[in-house]
């Protein structure tokens, strides 16, 4: 049976677009076209434009009936893709023919040229299309990922969709939550189209533990207290996590520390705080208010949480930060990235995915603050891909955030951002990114993101797969207090049926050790004391 054309190449043509007179009127912006090329075959374009003009359109062939309407023609404009040989994807090195049939293109084909089947990371369908979208995982852990969107457009649900999907792939994670918003991973979704994404729901409980900084009273959705080690603190990590930066503060400070070092072996917070008080000179007085603070918020403790409990393979840690305060949740954050940071360096915990939400909060841009944790972020963000940690950020500012560390983001899942600044930020971040691209951006629908990666050939639109856990991200209802309106998990995009096929991924035994990301074997676990033990007794609400 003959597939018709749905227009014809038309004018001035070159290696990377072309136009052409459309003559099937449901033509859209984003539709995928193939056509036939002398020497490469079926190659791969999209369209990025479409316009009405009165322009005379010199190709006999191009002058369909279908296509008048009065004076008018609709024009589209088309940018090439390509068609992959050998498993590399080649642009045509001659120009299509002014008078060559344009064709929708067959799903296999969008996906062998986009390459979308190589990964085993569901991220959700090609947006107009039935094709599943896969991301791989080693890339997601070992180059970054980022996920940037104004608030309501669904930032949230796509980190939540990713963290599924890497529990599932037996990836450890450990998830700065300032909001509490992510304990709901443990209960599974109660609506979304589970059949049309051909998936079911499903909780994560018995594999995500919750920790408080504050006490159980105040967070009582926590399952343990967390506490940071406060044991033998030398004079640089008070400094950098209290962000002292005065030479005569930390003359005070080291000056301390060296009188109780001569005297004892094993010191605590409360040992500093009385030899600072005994200083004569009066820059102690800044530094004793910082550090009472530190110790009335009792997060630090002679038995800390370890690294080894928070992350294992397969496993979630929830630090949910509700009750703390800014700049001590941003302290916390900095010792405990650089506790995650020197562990992974010497094995002593499995490869794993840092999540920070809200990361304009602890890794801001030159101009709005400085925090005591952008140092160590910038740190893992250039040199974590090295040891296999790993991060995601996610933030609805993206001005906002350190450069050094968004633009060490391999993969950006885009969701809709309106704001000057934001999308200069992400212009940025993303070479050679189109106007056309950019224009999307501002009229993506919630739920519908645009995914850039290395794996992928080029910038696509992806409709969010739904969450097979709760959404804990929707906003309060001010007209029925106590619920919460949820976000919408049918988005307002062109209807896509169940995918149309699927990838099959490499069993498990096979994907071990890829891409530099080497095995992991657990080390001999040696006895420390319990930090709840001691002083909390079994830590569980």
């Amino acid at each position: 049976m003959p597939i018709d054309s749905i227009g014809t190449i038309f004018g001035e043509t070159g290696f990377a677009d072309f136009r052409f007179a459309v003559s099937e009127p449901r033509t859209l912006q984003g539709d995928y076209l193939k056509i036939w090329h002398e020497s490469d075959g079926w190659v791969l374009a999209q369209v990025v434009a479409i316009t009405r003009s009165n322009e005379k359109i010199t190709v006999a062939s191009a002058l369909d009936k279908r296509n008048d309407v009065g004076s008018d023609r609709v024009v589209a404009k088309a940018m090439v893709i390509g068609s992959r040989q050998n498993r590399v994807l080649r642009v045509p090195k001659t120009p299509f023919v002014p008078g060559d049939r344009v064709f929708r293109a067959d799903p296999e084909l969008i996906a062998e040229a986009l390459g979308l089947g190589g990964g085993n990371v569901y991220l959700g369908l090609l947006e107009g299309q039935r094709i599943p979208v896969h991301l791989n995982a080693n890339t997601l852990v070992q180059k970054h990922v980022s996920i940037l969107a104004r608030t309501g457009s669904g930032k949230s649900y796509a980190a939540g969709v990713i963290m599924e999907e890497l529990l599932d792939q037996g990836i450890a994670l450990l998830i700065i939550d300032p909001h509490g918003e992510y304990t709901s991973l443990r209960e599974p979704a109660t609506e979304g189209d589970f059949e049309r994404f051909g998936i079911s729901p499903s909780g994560y409980g018995d594999r995500l533990t919750a920790y408080t900084p504050a006490d159980m009273v105040l967070n009582p959705g926590a399952d343990r207290v967390f506490r940071l080690n406060g044991v033998n603190l030398k004079a640089g990590d008070l400094s950098r996590i209290l962000g002292i930066q005065s030479g005569t503060q930390m003359g005070v400070i080291y000056e301390a520390i060296q009188k109780i070092r001569a005297e004892k072996s094993r010191y605590a917070i409360e040992d500093i705080i009385f030899e600072v008080g005994t200083s004569s000179s009066n820059a102690k007085w800044g530094v004793l208010s910082t550090l009472e603070s530190i110790r009335d918020a009792e997060i630090f403790s002679q038995d800390p949480t370890q690294v080894q409990e928070l992350v294992q393979s397969g496993m979630g840690s929830i630090i949910d930060m509700k009750g703390v305060v800014p700049d001590m949740q941003a302290m916390i954050v900095a010792r405990l990235c650089e506790e995650l940071f020197e562990a992974r360096k010497i094995n002593l915990i499995p490869p794993m995915m840092l999540v920070i939400e809200e990361a304009h909060n602890y890794c801001p841009e030159k101009g709005f603050g400085k925090m005591v944790s952008t140092d160590i972020l910038r740190t893992i963000a250039s040199e974590g891909r090295k040891f296999g940690l790993g991060m995601m950020v996610i933030s609805q500012r993206p001005a906002r955030i350190d450069k050094n560390v968004l633009s060490q983001c391999n993969t950006q899942i885009i969701l809709k951002v309106t704001n000057p600044n934001d999308l200069q930020a992400i212009r940025k971040g993303l070479e050679g990114i189109s106007v056309e691209a950019e224009d999307e951006i501002k009229r993506l629908p919630p739920g519908v993101a645009m995914v850039v990666s290395g794996d992928i050939e080029r910038p696509i639109i992806v409709e969010i797969r739904a969450r097979k856990s709760r959404h804990g991200g929707g906003s309060v209802s001010v007209t029925e207090p106590g619920e919460r309106s949820e976000q919408k998990e049918q988005r307002e995009v062109r209807t896509a049926p169940e995918p149309l096929f699927n990838f099959e991924t490499k069993p498990e035994e096979e994907r071990e050790g890829q891409d530099g990301v080497e095995e992991w074997k657990a080390p001999e676990k040696k006895k420390t004391d319990s930090l709840f033990s001691k002083f909390f007794g079994s830590g569980k609400s």
